[in-house]
């Protein structure tokens, strides 16, 4: 679990994924075009692959992937990413973490 930690607080806005999952695709689009890049940990490709998904499920995951943290707190997944963008709160939550485009 500490690995899950330490990588879901490295960046500010980050993406536990896996290679195929078609919603995790959806958000990171969704970021891009809010002007944030986020990370993404795609966990199929990494060794310890069960046990993050272990720990994405204790930190509160209700599916593994897509699991999406920002500012080091996990916000949940697709459903809560997409209804905190229709009621207004994604882009003041992620704005810290837009890149600047001048």
């Amino acid at each position: 679990m500490d690995k899950v930690v330490r990588m879901s607080s490295d960046k500010g806005v980050v993406i536990f994924s896996k290679s195929s999952c078609c919603l995790s695709y959806a958000v990171q689009v969704l970021f891009q075009d809010l002007g944030v890049h986020p990370t993404v940990h795609e966990i199929d490709k990494d060794p310890e692959c069960r046990e993050i998904e272990k720990a994405l499920m204790r930190l509160g995951c209700s599916t593994p992937v897509p699991a999406i943290f920002v500012g080091g707190k996990l916000i949940g997944s697709t459903n809560e990413v997409m209804s905190l963008h229709l009621s207004g709160s994604l882009v003041p939550l992620v704005k810290p973490f837009q890149a600047n485009l001048c």
